[in-house]
């Protein structure tokens, strides 16, 4: 369900108020100024200006350049147009404005046309978009150059990260048909708290508690979930648990995660150079941090290869590791995981690998985005062992969805599925006491 809502930063905005005075095309005059702007600069002098003062020096460059260009408009005016050239030369230009809204979660470009946005998990389109598709790709490659990466036709894609956490992604011709795609997903700059997620009912108290157990007692847990699920959220939830008194690693593609530990050595991956060269990704990250000394080692999203290390180093004395993996349920996890094993390229019997993941695996935690948008944890299972061929799979706790209600937001309620869990055992030995009632077989929340 998408819907159209006016903003303010588009720059097909027109200057001037309704006074009968004539009007001038916004974008033509912010194109002019950004121009001239650029004439007066000296580049040398600019040069040897911090950032701050670049910035001022601009806003007054700016101030002078609209009063000699005479235009009637209002000051708010005057001042959004300052701003949006502004953004044009130090930001993300037209999109800038959407960085400010700490409510929007994904801004997505499509070349010169509307920019959309998910805000309260609703997708909305805009009706904001790039005058030119010179300046679509300009501020694709500030953030390329921002993180010390590239872009251009040979090589044309970009995984990349912004100041405050958000994950970029963009894409460009030729690959790109229809002109350059922009994606961002937004992370908070504060890290969201367990009891907000109960607030916002993506799982219950009990949920909390139990996991709050599993991860204080060093269990292996896989997140699995779709697309904006939010798994990196929960990911970053579940970390919180974790001892300051232990050495924890994170291994990413795009660094997002936000752990709060005092002793965290974060690695993120290297795209290859303009030869083909130099490229470091997950595998040899996780092979290099095994010699790092880690208590626990966290990768964002596992992806390939390094699957079968992840499993290894599970088995191998990282108790209380985590990591992330797309699937559309619980079953599908593990057999993604199975597949990522062999992409190898050693030829594992299948039980060997399944053999891998029962031993190394204790907790599968899957995460959905229900219709209309929110995201709630859908089972946490626990991985019990082999039966067979099989690993099986005994759902804890699950959300139940029962409809849609009038307001478009998916319905359902969490419920205990009363079964006392194998792993009993490790989080008593750990010193925890566990509630007797906690597995009782129970409805854990209204309709929700």
């Amino acid at each position: 369900m998408m819907n159209q809502i006016p903003s303010t930063s588009t720059a097909q905005r027109t200057a001037g108020g309704g006074n009968g005075r004539a009007e001038v095309p916004r974008g033509d005059l912010k194109a002019r100024v950004h121009a001239m702007l650029l004439e007066s600069m000296d580049l040398s002098a600019a040069r040897r200006m911090s950032m701050a003062q670049l910035y001022g020096e601009c806003s007054r460059k700016i101030e002078a350049l609209l009063r000699e260009e005479q235009v009637p408009m209002s000051a708010a005016d005057k001042d959004r147009l300052m701003q949006d050239i502004l953004d044009s030369i130090f930001g993300l230009g037209p999109v800038e404005d959407f960085l400010r809204d700490p409510t929007i979660s994904d801004i997505l470009v499509n070349g010169l046309g509307p920019v959309y946005i998910e805000q309260n998990g609703m997708l909305t389109k805009t009706d904001v978009h790039f005058t030119s598709e010179a300046e679509l790709i300009q501020v694709i490659q500030r953030i390329a150059n921002r993180v010390g990466r590239r872009i251009d036709e040979s090589a044309p894609m970009l995984d990349a990260r912004l100041a405050d956490g958000s994950r970029v992604n963009a894409i460009i011709p030729p690959l790109a048909i229809d002109g350059p795609a922009l994606s961002i997903r937004r992370f908070g700059t504060i890290a969201i708290e367990p009891e907000r997620l109960v607030e916002l009912g993506s799982m219950t108290r009990e949920m909390v508690d139990f996991m709050r157990l599993c991860v204080s007692s060093r269990l292996n847990i896989l997140i699995s979930g779709g697309t904006g699920s939010g798994k990196t959220t929960l990911l970053n939830v579940l970390s919180k648990w974790i001892p300051n008194s232990e050495r924890i690693i994170t291994i990413e593609d795009a660094a997002e995660l936000q752990l709060q530990q005092e002793h965290v050595v974060r690695l993120e991956v290297r795209p290859p150079n303009i030869e083909g060269k130099g490229e470091v990704n997950q595998r040899d990250l996780l092979r290099n941090a095994l010699r790092m000394r880690p208590d626990r080692i966290i990768i964002g999203e596992v992806r390939g290869s390094e699957a079968l290390d992840m499993l290894q180093a599970m088995n191998t004395g990282h108790d209380g590791s985590m990591t992330t993996v797309h699937a559309n349920n619980p079953r599908d996890a593990l057999r993604r995981i199975e597949t990522m094993v062999s992409m190898t390229g050693f030829n594992f019997p299948v039980h060997v690998s399944r053999q891998q993941m029962a031993s190394a695996l204790n907790l599968l935690v899957h995460q959905v985005r229900l219709t209309g948008g929110r995201r709630k944890i859908q089972s946490i299972a626990e991985v019990v062992n082999m039966e067979g061929e099989n690993i099986l799979l005994q759902d804890l706790f699950r959300y139940r969805q029962t409809g849609v209600g009038a307001d478009g937001h998916a319905q359902g309620y969490f419920e205990c599925c009363g079964v006392r869990p194998q792993i009993m055992e490790r989080l008593t030995a750990e010193g925890h006491r566990v509630p007797e009632n906690m597995f009782k077989q129970r409805v854990l929340s209204p309709e929700c």
